[in-house]
C-alpha cells in the first residue's frame, strides 16, 4: 500500500479555521465513492450528529467490486459483502436514515449526467440540511472514483436545488444549507469529535473485507494499531486548528 492509497496517511495542509461545530442538522447526507469512504472521511462527525438526533443518510456511488488484492476473488460475492459491511457500519454510527448504493462499477465511476441525476434524486428524497462528500479539487489525487464522487456531489446539489433540473424525478427540489468536503487540502471548518472516535473505529471495523487492503491490518495487534492511527489523525487535525481531536472540512455555505 502506498501513502497515496492510505486514507489515514497524515498529509500536511494549511488550517485557517473560520468555523467550528455546526449546529446539529435535522438531516445529513454523506456521499462516498466506495463502501467505507464515508466512515473514513466523516464517520465521527456523523456519529456525533446521530447521537444528537440527526437523521443520517449515506449514498455509496460504486459497488466496491475491486476492493481486494486477491485477483481470484468472486466479485459478485465481494459486492454483496461490501453492501452488508456498509449497512452494518452505518448502524454502528447510529445512522437512522437510508443507505443507498448507486451501483456504478468500482474504478469506472464518471461524473456523467445520468449518475448526477441519480444522486440529485437522493438529495431531493432525503432533504438534507448538510451534505458531506469528497473534495473533488484535492491536489494530486490519483483515484478517479474519489474525484468523480466529489464532482457528482457538487453537481447534484445544483441539480437538486433547481426545479427545472430533472423534473421527471417526481421529487420536490431541495436546497441544502451547507456542504462539507472531506479530504480537503485547505480545510476551514472543524468538527470536534473526541467523544466519537471510538464509534468511528467501530464503524470502520465493520468493513472486514478491507482489513488487509485498506487498513493494513491482518490480526488483532494490527487492528489495535489501526485504531490508534485513526485517533492520531484526528488529534493532528485538531492540533492544526488549536483544538482537540477533530475532523476537518472545506465548508461551502452558499448553495
Amino acid at each position: 500500500m502506498t501513502a497515496a492509497q492510505n486514507p489515514l496517511t497524515p498529509s500536511p495542509f494549511s488550517m485557517h479555521a473560520s468555523s467550528f461545530d455546526l449546529p446539529t442538522p435535522a438531516r445529513a447526507l454523506a456521499v462516498g465513492a466506495h463502501p467505507d469512504d464515508v466512515d473514513f472521511g466523516c464517520g465521527a462527525t456523523l456519529a456525533k450528529w446521530a447521537a444528537d438526533g440527526c437523521e443520517v443518510h449515506i449514498v455509496v456511488c460504486t459497488d466496491g467490486s475491486k476492493g481486494t488484492w486477491d485477483p481470484t476473488t468472486d466479485q459478485t460475492e465481494l459486492v454483496a459483502t461490501r453492501r452488508r459491511e456498509q449497512s452494518e457500519a452505518a448502524a454502528r454510527l447510529g445512522a437512522t436514515g437510508e443507505v443507498a448504493f448507486l451501483g456504478q462499477v468500482d474504478g469506472e465511476l464518471d461524473s456523467d449526467l445520468e449518475t448526477r441525476k441519480q444522486l440529485a434524486y437522493w438529495i431531493r428524497r432525503t432533504q438534507p440540511e448538510t451534505v458531506l462528500g469528497h473534495d473533488p479539487w484535492k491536489r494530486y489525487r490519483l483515484h478517479p472514483d474519489h474525484r468523480h464522487a466529489g464532482l457528482l456531489t457538487t453537481d447534484a446539489i445544483v441539480a437538486a436545488r433547481d426545479p427545472l433540473f430533472f423534473p421527471d424525478l417526481g421529487v420536490r427540489h431541495h436546497r441544502p444549507d451547507q456542504l462539507l468536503l472531506f479530504e480537503a487540502d485547505e480545510p476551514d471548518h472543524v468538527e470536534l469529535v473526541g467523544d466519537h472516535l471510538e464509534t468511528k473505529v467501530k464503524a470502520l471495523l465493520a468493513h472486514e473485507s478491507q482489513f488487509e487492503s485498506t487498513m493494513g491490518s491482518r490480526d488483532d495487534p494490527e487492528l489495535v494499531e489501526f485504531a490508534k492511527r485513526v485517533e492520531r489523525k484526528a488529534i493532528e487535525a485538531g492540533r492544526a486548528a488549536g483544538v482537540g481531536p477533530a475532523e476537518v472540512y472545506k465548508l461551502i455555505g452558499d448553495l
